[in-house]
């Protein structure tokens, strides 16, 4: 059981999953008091407790040697902080988390444990997580996630230029595959910040690169003073390929050796710190996939021309074009796939899974030149000639449209950083202290 533990709370880290009581004891006393005011909402002790406790027990379990209590609180405390300035945003928006999607993020998780959805609530509470509230810290969890959909991905866009660069880079480099180990601490500027502001933050930027590559670790760092969103997790980014890095880390992780600290870097969002973990080669050969050449005709059947009717009309063409009529001047004229038809039906070199499967099973079992019979797809009725298969590399189509996606991806950490600072910058938050 207690690897269900760890396997359910990984998916809602920054939540409050155990169920909290706020009530009033019999003489009186308050049993819950609010930590910090944010615009029209509020962080309660409850919830930074309960949130601390979670962090510093995976952080234990992980072999982590912990901060002080009070730097691991003032971490979850801004990250709650900054959980709630989101939250109201989203409401602000309208996004909302139907039952029936929340109730499909939990059918994920009870399949990636292993065990039936039904069972879900007893596992939990054999646990001391009250069902209820963890639905709850999971549609909240989502609904942070369609705000950031929402907001941030937008944003993200990969020029042409940009995409022909990555690939030249790529083309230099020996290992398309390389993956990389890859910790990171971020010292957040203001948007406006003043020169003395900026000396201040690199010079303790400066510092801490100095007392991590004078052996100290280099997590305990990223926990005491990154304003990351991974400074929980150790200042951790995972294992990426550098495709999917920031183009600022991925250009410092090629120059590095394993164990290596960055001097400290300054981009839009303030000074980062980068140290390579490790690194891995994946290695790769070309791509070779079977494709096949063909060309088809579409009927659609209506309210005039039903199935048996469409039917038969194709049919009918099938047998011109076997008696010796053109098939594509045939299927110029009456074809109804707009996207074919200006081409005589030609459906150009294909890749296993571009068609339907319907109609890929029945051109896997037709020779060179062979004309199908009529047959029946979601999208109408087709007869399909096969004119040819080859074995073709699409290592270059492939390699493009995964720098393509890395492009993004590799965006989306810093764009993220840069919209959670100026919502930050912009909300009123007061700290209650004792």
């Amino acid at each position: 059981m207690r690897r269900l533990l760890i396997a359910l709370t990984a998916l809602t880290l920054p939540a409050t999953a155990l169920a909290q009581t706020r009530e009033l004891s019999t003489t009186g006393v308050p049993l819950d008091r609010v930590v910090a005011i944010v615009n029209e909402g509020i962080v309660l002790q409850s919830q930074l407790d309960s949130q601390t406790r979670l962090i510093a027990g995976r952080l234990r379990e992980q072999g982590t040697q912990l901060p002080s209590n009070d730097v691991i609180r003032q971490q979850v405390l801004e990250r709650l902080v900054l959980q709630e300035v989101q939250i109201q945003r989203a409401q602000r928006l309208g996004v909302k988390v139907s039952d029936e999607m929340l109730n499909e993020a939990l059918r994920d998780v009870a399949r990636r444990n292993g065990i039936p959805f039904e069972q879900m609530p007893l596992a939990l509470e054999a646990q001391g997580i009250d069902y209820a509230g963890y639905r709850e810290e999971m549609r909240r969890e989502i609904t942070l996630s369609l705000l950031r959909q929402r907001d941030v991905f937008p944003r993200i866009y990969v020029s042409p230029r940009e995409l022909e660069q990555a690939l030249e880079r790529q083309a230099g480099q020996a290992d398309q595959n390389a993956e990389f180990d890859v910790s990171h601490i971020l010292l957040t500027l203001p948007e406006s910040a003043t020169a003395d502001q900026i000396e201040r933050v690199e010079r303790l930027a400066r510092d801490i690169r100095a007392r991590a590559a004078g052996g100290e670790d280099f997590g305990q760092l990223a926990l005491a003073y990154s304003n990351a969103q991974s400074a929980l997790e150790r200042g951790k980014l995972g294992w990426r390929r550098l495709g999917q890095l920031p183009q600022f880390i991925a250009d410092l992780v090629v120059k590095m050796q394993p164990g290596d600290v960055s001097e400290p870097v300054r981009t839009p969002t303030g000074f980062h710190l980068v140290r390579l973990d490790e690194a891995r080669g994946g290695g790769g050969g070309p791509m070779l996939v079977e494709q096949i050449h063909a060309r088809h005709i579409l009927m659609r059947p209506n309210e005039v021309q039903d199935d048996a009717t469409t039917r038969q009309r194709l049919a009918a063409i099938r047998g011109r074009i076997l008696a010796g009529e053109d098939f594509e001047a045939l299927a110029s004229v009456t074809s109804e796939d707009p996207g074919s038809a200006t081409r005589g039906g030609d459906l150009g070199w294909t890749s296993p899974g571009t068609f339907d499967p319907q109609f890929e099973e029945v051109l896997s079992g037709l020779g060179e030149g062979e004309i199908s019979e009529p047959f029946r797809t979601q999208f109408g009725w087709h007869i399909v000639q096969m004119l040819g298969k080859r074995t073709h590399d699409q290592s270059d189509e492939v390699r493009r449209q995964r720098v393509l996606t890395a492009l993004r991806e590799s965006k989306v950490d810093e764009e993220t950083e840069l919209w959670l600072r100026r919502l930050r910058d912009d909300a009123y938050v007061e700290y209650r202290s004792r």
